[in-house]
């Protein structure tokens, strides 16, 4: 399913970049601006992606099978409300690289992945985005 997104950040070489799904833009955008904690914490996540660090705490891959091997997770909060938003990693023809922030979950209640949660990272694996 083909679907847009918009960069909204990029790193200082612009080789890195952080995109929202226009679909779900207004969505993702309430959840990011109706707290200071999620802000803030989704200024550290990209942080972290965009300056090429790794920190599974933060930002973890969700390859539960190999079809989603480029779905990701930023997680807010865990042990507290436990939110998640699901992303596609993607690599553009110019080799820049693009997180694509895509589904929301704002309470994930379990340490394993429920049904419902799986479905949507299958559902995240399948959207081929255009990025504007």
């Amino acid at each position: 399913m083909k679907r847009k997104a918009t960069i909204i950040k990029s790193s200082k070489d612009g080789k890195r970049n952080i995109a929202i799904d226009k679909e779900n833009y207004n969505v993702l955008m309430e959840f990011l601006t109706q707290d200071k904690r999620h802000k803030s914490k989704f200024i550290d996540i990209c942080n972290i992606i965009l300056n090429g660090l790794r920190n599974s705490q933060l930002y973890d891959k969700e390859a539960i099978n190999k079809k989603c091997r480029h779905v990701t997770a930023m997680k807010f909060f865990k042990g507290q409300e436990n939110a998640r938003i699901y992303c596609q990693e993607v690599t553009r023809k110019d080799k820049t690289f693009v997180v694509v922030a895509s589904e929301l979950i704002e309470r994930k209640k379990s340490a394993k992945l429920t049904h419902k949660e799986k479905n949507l990272i299958e559902k995240v694996a399948g959207y081929e985005f255009i990025i504007e």
